[in-house]
C-alpha cells in the first residue's frame, strides 16, 4: 500500500487491520489518498484473517 493511503489511515486514527472492520469500504474510499488499489489490498489482507469491512450504512 502506498504512502498516501497509509497517511490517510493514520490521520483517521486507523493503525491496524482490526480497526478497519469498524469502517465501511465506502467511507474508507472517501478518504483522500485511499484509492482502489489500496482498498483491494486491504480487502485481501482482511480476508486472509477472516475479517471484512463493516457493512455499508
Amino acid at each position: 500500500m502506498g504512502a498516501p493511503a497509509t497517511r490517510a489511515l493514520r490521520a483517521a486514527d486507523v493503525h491496524s487491520l482490526e480497526q478497519l472492520t469498524a469502517w465501511p469500504r465506502a467511507d474508507l474510499a472517501a478518504l483522500h489518498g485511499v484509492g482502489p488499489i489500496a482498498l483491494d489490498r486491504l480487502t485481501a489482507a482482511l480476508a486472509e484473517l477472516g475479517m471484512a469491512f463493516a457493512p455499508e450504512r
